[in-house]
This record gives C-alpha cells, structure tokens and sequence, in this order.
C-alpha cells in the first residue's frame, strides 16, 4: 500500500556548507577546563551548541551530544595549588557551579560528559598508534605528534601558527621537537602534578589527545559536528582533528564545525588573562536567563561581539516584545515554516525571530520553544 510522504525538513547548513543528516547526528562539543567560574564567553559557546542541537531535534533528527571536561591541564593545576586544593577535588568544585549556570540557561543535559582523568587509557592507547604508524616519536619520556602539515592545512602562515602555539602552551622553540609545528602528546611529571603511568614515563596527556581520544571513543572515527569557541580552531582543533585522521585515516574527521564568536569587553576578548571577565551568576541575579540567553544568541553565531549591560537590556525588551506576540491569536503554517527554514539556514536566529515577532501566535511559541526562551 502507498503511503503519502512524510514532510522532510531541509538540511541544516553550517557556515554554507550543506549538512545533510539521515536520523541522527553525532555531536561533540569542547567543554570547560574547570578552574574557574562560567564566563559570558564559555555561556555563548554551550548555548548556541544547544541551539543547534534543538534546531536539529525539531527537525527530526535523534542529535547525541557529548560535551567533554578537561581536568587533567596543567592552568587547572596551577589554579588548584594557588587555592591549596587538590587538582581532581578543585575541579569537581568548579564543575558543579558550571551545571548550576548551564541549567539556569537552559542548556539540555548532554548525553555524554567525559572527564578526561577517566581516558587516560585511551589517550595511551591512542599515542602508541600514532607512533605505530609513524604519527609520533618519543623523547625522554616524552612523546610528540609530528604536526609540521597542520599550520598548512589550517590555511596558517608560519607566523601566526607559530604566535597562537606558544599563546596556548605548545612551545614552537621546544629543543626535544623535531619541527616547530609538533605538539605533545605524553609528557614526564614532576614531583607534585598529576601522573600515570605509561609505556614511556610517569607523567600526563597533552590537551589535543585527549579530546581526540574522548571523541574518538565516545562517536567512533568520525563526527558530524563538532563545536567550540573560535579561539579554539587552533591550534587545538586543528591538532585534535589531525591525530583522529592519522590514527584512523578517516577524513574529514568532523563533517561541520560550530567556532562560535568571541564574547569581547570593549573590544578586548574576555578572558581571565585580561581581567575582563562578565560571569554568567552575576548576570543572573538581575535578570532573566532567557534575556541573557537571547543576548547570546540574536546574532550570527560565528560573529564576535562586545558585551555591554545596555545591550542586556535591550535583549530584555526584545524579549518581552516576543512573548506579547505569542498571545496574538494568528497562526499561519507558512510564516511558521519559514522562521524553521531560516534556522536551519546557517542558524539564522535574528531572522527566525523577526518572523515570530511579526506573525506572533503559533510562529513565535514554535520559534521561542525551539531557541529555549519559554
């Protein structure tokens, strides 16, 4: 017997790149190195990844996500032994007021959380494929992933690539690397810090494998999207991508990438380097998360922006703006469609929310309900 088709929704495209999906997605997001309290830079990151998740669950689409907590960095180490703390204990601390602000935002509870002290044993087992297969080579303990194609294919001049591997710990003038362009995978504690024990010393993961052997475990060798800050894309990205392609020869390891926009004070990218941190709690105390959240989220998602309280209030005022709309008695199946359309089409919320504001009724309890802001 004939059955008439079901309505299928468009595919999602990301950064216009087409993102065709057949009933379930693979999802993995950078999470937080947890010594410190959430940001306004960490929120806009885990938001727009939940976003895109609702955007894909309406659209029919079984999204599984796996949101990772680094706790084994050596910055975490050095905040725990500042506050006289133990490393795992600090962290654990740190992790519980991060799922405090991420539930007030209104960020679904992931489907995985992987902890990178308990993958340890991946990340050794991974290393010694890399150098089984001519990835890796060792030096006093230490064991480095050869990387000298990654600034390359990053589309990096040898400057840049170079400037953004010392500003995030992987030291181009390291006199045991081969090439400047290789990063650690495994290196030697010393008294004080955390260690286990490995084939090549007592010692530590390096931060790219382990997020490459959390996803790799968790999805298996490849991803459908993978999300994180812009500030991200490298060197850890681009190295986390590398190790998973060479260890499994599958490429691209993510089909799609979330590099969400830098959160700015004044035009400086907030960060503790800086001392310009806005924190999601404090914000909370005066306002609505779905006034914050909308701050976060009505605007492209790869854009970076400047955070300023007048710009809180205004999201505010959008906000009510919104729900007033929601109780216009309209309803009109093709203004709905087409706010849905114009998420799936690069995540296009200020569009999908000039459309709800417009049509009001259902069009803007469908678009409010998919974007969380209910």
């Amino acid at each position: 017997m004939y059955h008439a088709a079901t309505p299928i929704s468009p595919p999602m495209t990301l950064g216009g790149r087409r993102l065709p999906l057949v009933g379930r997605a693979r999802m993995y997001v950078c999470g937080i190195t947890p010594y410190d309290t959430t940001h306004l830079g960490h929120a806009s990151t885990f938001v727009w990844a939940d976003v895109a998740a609702r955007v894909l669950r309406h659209a029919g689409i079984a999204v599984e996500v796996c949101r990772n907590v680094t706790d084994v960095d050596d910055v975490l180490t050095s905040a725990a032994r500042r506050a006289g703390s133990p490393y795992d204990s600090f962290a654990a601390v740190q992790q519980f007021y991060f799922d405090q602000d991420m539930a007030a935002l209104g960020v679904q509870r992931v489907d995985h959380e992987p902890r990178a002290h308990n993958y340890i044993g991946e990340v050794i087992a991974l290393t010694q494929a890399l150098l089984d297969t001519g990835h890796a080579y060792t030096v006093d303990g230490a064991v480095f992933f050869r990387g000298e194609h990654v600034p390359a294919r990053a589309g990096l001049d040898e400057a840049t690539a170079r400037a953004l591997l010392a500003e995030y710990g992987d030291d181009p003038d390291d006199p045991r690397k081969h090439s400047p362009w290789d990063v650690v995978l495994w290196t030697p504690s010393e008294p004080g810090e955390p260690a286990w024990p490995s084939p090549w010393s007592s010692g530590r993961p390096g931060w790219h494998v382990e997020c490459a052997a959390m996803a790799l475990t968790t999805f298996g060798p490849a991803l459908d999207l993978h999300g994180g800050g812009a500030d991200l894309r490298f060197p850890h990205h681009a190295y986390e991508s590398a190790m998973a392609e060479a260890v499994t020869g599958v490429r691209p390891f993510a089909r799609a990438w979330l590099h969400v926009g830098i959160v700015r004070v004044d035009g400086a990218k907030m960060a503790k380097s800086t001392g310009n941190l806005v924190f999601t709690a404090d914000l909370l105390r005066d306002h609505s998360a779905a006034a914050l959240r909308l701050l976060l989220i009505d605007r492209p998602w790869s854009a970076d922006w400047d955070y300023s309280p007048a710009a809180l209030e205004a999201a505010a005022a959008h906000l009510d703006r919104l729900h007033t709309a929601t109780g216009r008695n309209t309803s009109s199946p093709a203004a709905e469609q087409a706010a849905v359309r114009a998420l799936l089409d690069d995540l296009n919320v200020p569009a999908a929310l000039a459309i709800a504001e417009e049509e009001g009724g259902q069009t803007a309890r469908t678009v409010l309900t998919i974007l969380g802001l209910t």
